[in-house]
């Protein structure tokens, strides 16, 4: 008989309101709008020291942290072909291919190394940042996936998961 083991948090502030637009497979974009984003998380892993995959204690405000470092903020995706970002010491502006331009204060955007910010694609960056973050601040765990839901609206959700 095989056992495996995981645990799944889904807590109430594990949200973050973002604005964004998708860049659709022929390049045209959505205009620009926002989400409430909710976020849940699976870990599957080895029972470890105190019989548990993960203790919540940390591993709660880790996920808290990285939806919090997204909340209220424009997301731009880094290597979509069809937009050009650029920075300065206060300002991201963004050219779309069709000659739409946007322009936001620097501290209100978060330029993700994503292609796009499909809920998927958001899904992956948290995932990704996780496992960085459970290998720093849990590094007894012994994680063997990660699975990160984000819903933009009841009822649809963007799903990654990664093997560690």
């Amino acid at each position: 008989m095989k056992e495996s083991y995981a645990i799944r948090v889904y807590k109430e502030y594990f949200n973050f309101a973002s604005s964004h637009f998708l860049i659709f497979a022929d390049g045209t974009r959505e205009p620009l709008h926002g989400h409430n984003y909710q976020v849940q998380v699976r870990a599957e892993g080895d029972i470890v020291e105190g019989d548990l995959v993960i203790d919540f204690i940390p591993f709660k405000p880790l996920v808290k942290r990285l939806c919090d470092d997204l909340d209220h903020c424009m997301l731009l995706p880094d290597s979509n072909p069809h937009l050009r970002i650029e920075t300065d010491d206060k300002t991201v502006s963004v050219w779309h291919r069709d000659g739409g331009f946007f322009q936001f204060p620097k501290e209100d955007v978060r330029i993700l190394n994503l292609p796009n910010t499909s809920t998927e694609m958001l899904a992956r960056h948290l995932g990704h940042r996780l496992v960085e973050g459970i290998r720093s601040d849990v590094p007894l765990a012994k994680i063997h996936s990660i699975e990160v839901q984000v819903e933009e609206s009841s009822g649809q959700c963007g799903i990654c998961r990664i093997d560690v």
